[in-house]
């Protein structure tokens, strides 16, 4: 469970009602993109056949510059989740990773989401004893990647939904 069951008005757009603005939004999906591209090749090195992950990235992208719809991008997102299925370990939460940045595009929340299974790739990648310290080293180059417009925001959503990500933000 990485979405909170009430729907935190700063991830919906201002015309559906919430805070975020579109600028925000395509920001949220850009950073979203970053955290599961850098954990990406933990699943091509274990499905180098399989272009699903990759694509979802791609689609995320494409409509953040809008070159592709937003139910383009929710469903590239959806068939990354589907090479997840399957799959174990790194390879399975980097999948999902770029599965939930692909979603970004319909609701902005998923973006803690990219991140978390981020996280969880890494660690499961580390070695024994070494994967609580790669977590944080990874969350930390996250945050380093954040758009200083969208930083408060995403630190804010980190510290409110830490306890639902697998406590992954404590870094």
């Amino acid at each position: 469970m990485i979405l909170p069951k009430v729907r935190d008005p700063r991830f919906v757009t201002i015309r559906r009602g919430g805070t975020l603005t579109d600028a925000d939004h395509r920001l949220l999906a850009v950073w979203a993109a970053a955290c599961a591209e850098h954990v990406l090749g933990l699943f091509e090195s274990a499905e180098p056949a399989d272009p699903r992950p990759r694509r979802a990235i791609e689609h995320a992208r494409a409509w953040v510059r809008g070159e592709a719809r937003m139910m383009q991008a929710r469903a590239a997102g959806g068939h990354a989740m589907g090479a997840a299925r399957d799959l174990r370990g790194a390879a399975r939460h980097a999948a999902y990773a770029a599965g939930q940045a692909g979603a970004v595009a319909h609701v902005a929340a998923h973006e803690l989401g990219a991140a978390a299974y981020a996280i969880k790739a890494v660690r499961a990648a580390a070695p024994e004893g070494e994967r609580e310290n790669a977590g944080r080293l990874e969350c930390r180059w996250q945050r380093n990647q954040l758009p200083e417009e969208i930083r408060a925001l995403v630190l804010d959503d980190q510290r409110l939904r830490n306890d639902i990500c697998w406590s992954v933000f404590d870094c």
